[in-house]
């Protein structure tokens, strides 16, 4: 049994709607307060407050607050586990040297929801035995009306209740046993920007276009960017305020439109890396991947390289190897991230293994051996032959285990954390 999401779109009514943005306000409010609390303790005792002193607290404050007591406490000790999370976040920062980023306050527009922990406490989804549709009952709000439906059905675990500009999604944790079907065929593949993906096969080469979803939403956000600016420039200067000025109408129109065109691009993204994926398992049974750190390739260049750096994040590729790999475990597939300072995909030759370091801008492998193909290609060829290397000439067991260290050939997919965060 593995642990997957399910994402629920809410249909609530007009006392509904106001019931939630309440429970939203009374949330961001504790969290508010709790952070103030921590940061009082440290500030006048030299006590760091934990988790499970701020739970007793919280029992203090629901005995005076008669908000907090018209919510469900199991849902508001998880906003307390979040907030202990982020500090448990913080100190790991500070102790490895990265950028600290001390948990903040939290305007109430940039709170997007709440959790709760287990199923019947507070929320209970009632939907058929395909969990298609139905109703989800909250604590305080009554029988919402949801449409949606997971890729597996499970049993639900967990819940969180989200807003993403004017629309409302419960984010459902399900405890299930997905199957997939896969490919037969081992293959390599190469991820780029230039090309989405090239795809070498022992009968030759594919490649997957580029979709650049960013592209062709750009110009039109830049527009909406620039009406934003100027209409932020007119309310400081008309309000002599920097911060906290007062918003138009208009201007939160033009805020609600930005976020609109931002969410119609990751919604296609998400669209497409959901069925390449899925098309790429069902015709693999091995896939040999380059491994990527796509934090090191957008770390630098500044102005000079900051539209291949959008190229690259738009490209997603962290994201659809991450997808490749659960779905190639779900199928039974393998779907292997190679050494890529060993290996060198880019500068190896696929026929002869001569490596030679090229350029970025240099897009054709020409070697000494005869070998001539585009460097994408030849990549994809260099993985393939890794990929092939590692298996041949091996007992499954023995080959499954080199590939997947902690796991055993004949378990099922290794389970993902996917849940509300726990309150004990």
């Amino acid at each position: 049994m593995v642990q997957r999401k399910a994402t629920y779109r809410l249909y609530p009514t007009a006392a509904q709607l106001a019931a939630l943005e309440h429970q939203r306000w009374v949330h961001c409010l504790l969290w508010n307060e709790a952070l103030a609390e921590r940061r009082r303790a440290w500030g006048e005792r030299q006590e760091s407050l934990r988790f499970s002193a701020q739970c007793k607290q919280l029992t203090e404050w629901r005995g005076q607050s008669k908000l907090l007591r018209g919510l469900n406490a199991q849902s508001e000790q998880v906003t307390l586990k979040r907030l202990d999370l982020a500090f448990q976040h913080f100190f790991r920062r500070v102790k490895s040297g990265e950028k600290p980023g001390f948990p903040r306050f939290k305007p109430l527009h940039r709170f997007k929801g709440w959790g709760y922990k287990s199923h019947g406490d507070g929320w209970r989804l009632v939907t058929n035995e395909r969990m298609q549709h139905g109703t989800l009952r909250l604590s305080g709000v009554g029988p919402v009306a949801i449409r949606g439906k997971p890729r597996t059905p499970g049993t639900p675990k967990t819940c969180e209740i989200i807003r993403r500009g004017h629309q409302w999604y419960a984010s459902i944790t399900l405890e299930c046993s997905p199957e997939r079907s896969r490919g037969e065929q081992i293959g390599g593949l190469d991820w780029g920007v230039e090309t989405f993906a090239t795809v070498a096969t022992p009968a030759g080469t594919e490649t997957i276009e580029n979709p650049c979803h960013l592209d062709r939403t750009l110009s039109e956000i830049r527009r909406v960017q620039r009406n934003i600016s100027r209409k932020e420039e007119a309310a400081k200067k008309a309000s002599g305020k920097t911060r906290r000025f007062p918003v138009s109408n208009r201007l939160r129109k033009e805020y609600e439109r930005l976020r609109r065109l931002h969410r119609k691009v990751a919604n296609q993204r998400n669209d497409f890396l959901h069925q390449t994926t899925a098309r790429l398992v069902g015709q693999f049974g091995v896939l040999g991947l380059e491994g990527l750190n796509i934090r090191n390739m957008t770390a630098s260049g500044g102005q000079r390289k900051k539209g291949l750096n959008r190229r690259i994040l738009d490209a997603a590729g962290g994201a659809f190897h991450q997808r490749l790999r659960y779905k190639a475990e779900e199928a039974g597939a393998w779907a292997m991230e190679a050494p890529t300072r060993q290996i060198k995909p880019s500068q190896t030759c696929h026929a002869c293994g001569r490596q030679e370091k090229k350029a970025l801008s240099q897009r054709r492998h020409e070697c000494p051996c005869g070998a001539s193909c585009s460097r994408d290609e030849n990549a994809a060829r260099v993985l393939m032959a890794w990929a092939e290397q590692q298996l041949s000439g091996r007992e499954p067991a023995e080959a499954w285990r080199a590939v997947r260290p902690d796991h055993l050939p004949d378990d099922p997919a290794r389970p993902v954390k996917r849940e509300t965060h726990a309150i004990a």
